[in-house]
């Protein structure tokens, strides 16, 4: 639960609360991407000053609400100029990403082969995505990799998972055409 209060926060959560309870995750997925959409492309989403700064060593994350259950969390995410990810997953956790302000790119891959901790990818989509747009992600495809694509700005996006992310994979290219797998934690912001 989170004691954070703002313009649009109360009607966030109940618009999640009541996709969460839906039956299956593909349903959930679907309404909260939808949900997400119609709350950012109407402005009625005001952050807090404190959940809009970036990091400068890489892109804040922070944790907005996490339900009673948890059948989700909910985060702001603020990607610096230049800040990204590198190829990772989910941990095969569902989950609905939203453009709140600016612009990022995401590229979506297939694994195509895994052999002994290494992993071979082909990269399959780009999407840039401005203000009011979402994406999801429901394993088993939830490789992917982030990156601010405004050169000058900040962007921030909200994610909403389906439970606590509290680790995942990265995948790390090698020379050969391969990528080696690391696992490792995730922590917030602040």
């Amino acid at each position: 639960m989170s004691s954070i209060a703002f313009r649009g926060y109360d009607e966030l959560i109940s618009l999640l609360d009541a996709a969460a309870s839906q039956p299956s995750v593909e349903e959930r997925v679907r309404r909260v991407e939808r949900d997400l959409c119609l709350l950012i492309k109407s402005g009625a989403i005001e952050l807090p000053e404190s959940f809009r700064q970036p990091d400068g060593q890489r892109y804040a994350r922070r944790l907005l609400h996490k339900s009673d259950d948890p059948k989700y969390t909910a985060l702001i995410m603020v990607w610096g100029p230049g800040q990204g990810t590198p190829l990772h997953d989910h941990a095969g956790i569902w989950c609905v990403e939203g453009v709140m302000e600016g612009q990022i790119d995401v590229v979506q891959y297939e694994l195509l082969e895994e052999k002994n901790g290494l992993c071979r990818f082909e990269r399959r989509t780009l999407e840039r995505a401005g203000v009011g747009a979402t994406g999801c992600l429901i394993p088993p495809f939830e490789y992917h990799t982030i990156l601010n694509a405004d050169p000058e700005s900040s962007s921030i996006t909200i994610h909403v998972y389906g439970g606590e992310m509290t680790e995942c994979n990265v995948f790390m290219p090698r020379d050969d055409g391969w990528h080696a797998r690391e696992t490792r934690p995730l922590a917030y912001t602040d």
